[in-house]
């Protein structure tokens, strides 16, 4: 898959309401899990215990910190969109957040994204983007939103 390259305020301006892509899958380990779960200190049982993940869990398996999967979103949009000409890119927030099911250990994902809205704010460029969080083989996604990246195009 390209990457679409945006050098531009005007060049990004014309996806507005189109879907720009979706990114390739990557996999969420155990390593990856228990790393995240070190650096946040939250080490509940249902994400780092794999053995009795396997005997009380619902799901049988250790599950992917939500926060995990959100902070996973700008490493896979920048698989889809390649942003030129900004001398500073700011992740400015999440709006309407929904995780819709836990993304279970060794599980692939992958983001679809499309452009809602982009503003000028007095030269800084304020990005509204759609993302779906997919997990491979599954019909229902892990989560949905809209993410918020500020563009400070030169």
């Amino acid at each position: 898959m390209s990457k679409i390259i945006i050098n531009s305020f005007e060049e990004l301006e014309k996806f507005i309401g189109k879907e720009i892509g979706i990114s390739d899958y990557i996999t969420i380990s155990q390593e990856q899990i228990n790393l995240f779960a070190d650096a946040t200190l939250d080490h509940q049982w249902i994400h780092v215990d794999t053995e009795r993940a396997k005997v009380e869990s619902p799901f049988k398996s250790t599950i992917a910190h939500g926060y995990l999967n959100i902070s996973v979103l700008p490493y896979l949009w920048e698989q889809i969109v390649e942003v030129r000409n900004s001398k500073l890119t700011v992740n400015y927030g999440i709006e309407s957040l929904r995780f819709n099911q836990p993304v279970l250990v060794n599980s692939q994902i992958r983001v679809h994204a499309k452009l809602k809205s982009l503003k000028n704010l007095r030269g800084i460029s304020k990005a509204e983007i759609e993302v779906s969080l997919e997990i491979k083989d599954n019909k229902k996604s892990a989560l949905d939103g809209t993410i918020v990246f500020l563009y400070h195009f030169v």
